[in-house]
């Protein structure tokens, strides 16, 4: 099992759980409205189609209340479990109405983030040993970026900063801008607002040297090779933190692992996470799910 001391704030989430259900829901569900009557109860559950990391029962939860506060919905797994295929995850029972209104909302919000986390999970898994870390990136979907750095976290990652208010971290245009490398390191390390690291890209091994010797101890290293990181580890030795980023996959994020970065962020954690799959299961005349 997987587990996360990142919270999730109602805020974060709230919003787009309304705006979700408005979109899907309108002015109601006119198939289930026109087959079920008003008393007509059922039982189901959420299971999972295949293995997972499970995260978003909060959200799923609140789905079916909003949809109907007299559902009763009840959490089967905890949230980081790692769940085999036709493991259920949630049991709610109620108006068949209620149930089936929530249900597609629900699992988008389950299938998106148990998405993410299971691949987060996968990349964890495949630097074990090692001792770098895998950090996600602000490449998430509009809107869902608290989201889904959270599941990130329940898959055992770790998450770079939210966004460009609560962390530095100076890129190639950055540089361009202040005329160069040293004079933006320099810059930024000279104003930076107490408590914010300064973070600096690098392509090359004169240029990390160039923002070292600028004062820089925290490398982002970008689009380099394993072979051209391995070396930037040796030559910076612990003079600074090392993330490498850029070109990273699942084939190869052993490779950049064991050259002895401390970090490895990864964009595709967020931005190409295959969807989970998962089903919610209705059983007929209230009974047991």
């Amino acid at each position: 099992m997987r587990s996360s001391t990142t919270t999730l704030p109602d805020a974060a989430w709230q919003p787009l759980l309304e705006a979700a259900i408005a979109e899907d829901l309108g002015t109601g569900d006119v198939t289930s409205e026109i087959t079920f009557g008003a008393s007509d109860r059922a039982a189901g559950y959420i299971e999972a189609r295949q293995e997972l990391v499970v995260c978003g029962l909060a959200l799923a939860q609140a789905v079916f209340h909003r949809v109907d506060p007299e559902l009763a919905v009840s959490d089967v797994l905890p949230e980081g479990y790692a769940a085999k295929p036709h493991e259920p995850l949630l049991r709610v029972r109620g108006s068949v109405r209620g149930i089936l209104a929530a249900e597609r909302t629900a699992l988008n919000f389950l299938g998106r983030l148990c998405g993410v986390s299971s691949h987060t999970a996968r990349y964890v898994e495949a630097v074990a040993g090692t001792r770098a870390q895998i950090v996600d990136t602000r490449k998430t979907l509009p809107g869902w970026r608290a989201l889904d750095k959270y599941a990130v976290a329940v898959g055992g990652g770790t998450n770079h900063r939210m966004g460009l208010y609560d962390g530095i971290l100076l890129k190639d245009n950055h540089a361009a801008a202040a005329g160069g490398l040293a004079s933006a390191v320099e810059r930024a390390i000279a104003t930076a607002p107490p408590g914010l690291r300064v973070q600096v890209e690098v392509q090359s091994e004169d240029e990390a040297r160039c923002a070292l010797d600028a004062g820089a101890s925290f490398l982002l290293l970008d689009n380099l090779s394993p072979e051209e990181t391995a070396r930037i580890v040796e030559a910076c030795g612990e003079r600074a933190e090392l993330e490498s980023s850029g070109g990273i996959t699942l084939e190869n994020v052993r490779c950049y692992a064991e050259t002895g970065v401390h970090r490895i962020s990864i964009g595709a954690l967020t931005h190409s996470a295959p969807n989970a799959d998962l089903s919610l299961e209705v059983e007929p005349s209230g009974g047991e799910a």
